[in-house]
């Protein structure tokens, strides 16, 4: 991944496009033309610490945010908008139309081929918007319909969650090794946590 990465302190400085939380708008083919001249980075660092990142001494001209995804990663798997490094730069890539580059990176990972399945729909909305503007729409538009999903009991919610645990290989997989999607429940969590801080 040498070919293709560098560490880069906060304070360095960077004149690409930078996934950052600090973003004031989504990433789009907008930003295309910069990230090819520039580069793209993302900001390293654990969802559980983001407060303690200094974004205020990141010295970057164009920081992005990512619209809404779902992690496939070991550790966050089908918990939305909580990506590792390489899904945050490919979801970009594949955004900004650079599919074979998202590939060749998502394809260094065994789970990387799930990052794609969960998100198909969506990763190909994003990436036929033309600006931030339409790809919040559309994400907006995906979230009222995800709301719209009928509340599945708990005791069915807690078996689709011990589905995403199994080995590789398991029955309940699918023929390329991802759990079912039907199965995925995130929207649902999604859902739940929504009604109840009403």
């Amino acid at each position: 991944m040498n070919d293709f990465m560098q560490d880069l302190r906060v304070n360095s400085g960077f004149g690409g496009i930078v996934l950052s939380p600090v973003g004031s708008q989504c990433v789009s083919k907008e930003d295309y033309n910069l990230i090819k001249r520039k580069g793209l980075a993302v900001v390293d660092c654990s969802w559980a610490r983001l407060s303690d990142v200094p974004f205020v001494k990141l010295r970057c001209g164009a920081p992005r945010l990512l619209p809404w995804l779902v992690a496939a990663n070991p550790v966050n798997y089908g918990r939305p908008c909580e990506l590792s490094c390489v899904e945050a730069l490919s979801a970009a890539l594949l955004i900004c139309g650079e599919e074979e580059t998202a590939n060749l990176l998502l394809g260094k990972f065994k789970w990387g081929h799930a990052f794609l399945s969960l998100n198909r729909e969506l990763l190909k909305a994003y990436s036929e918007c033309e600006n931030s503007a339409d790809i919040i729409s559309v994400q907006n538009s995906w979230l009222s319909q995800q709301r719209q999903v009928p509340k599945v009991p708990p005791d069915a919610a807690e078996g689709a969650s011990n589905d995403s645990e199994d080995e590789e290989g398991s029955s309940n997989d699918s023929e390329d090794g991802l759990p079912p999607l039907e199965r995925n429940m995130n929207h649902l969590s999604l859902q739940e946590s929504d009604d109840e801080s009403e």
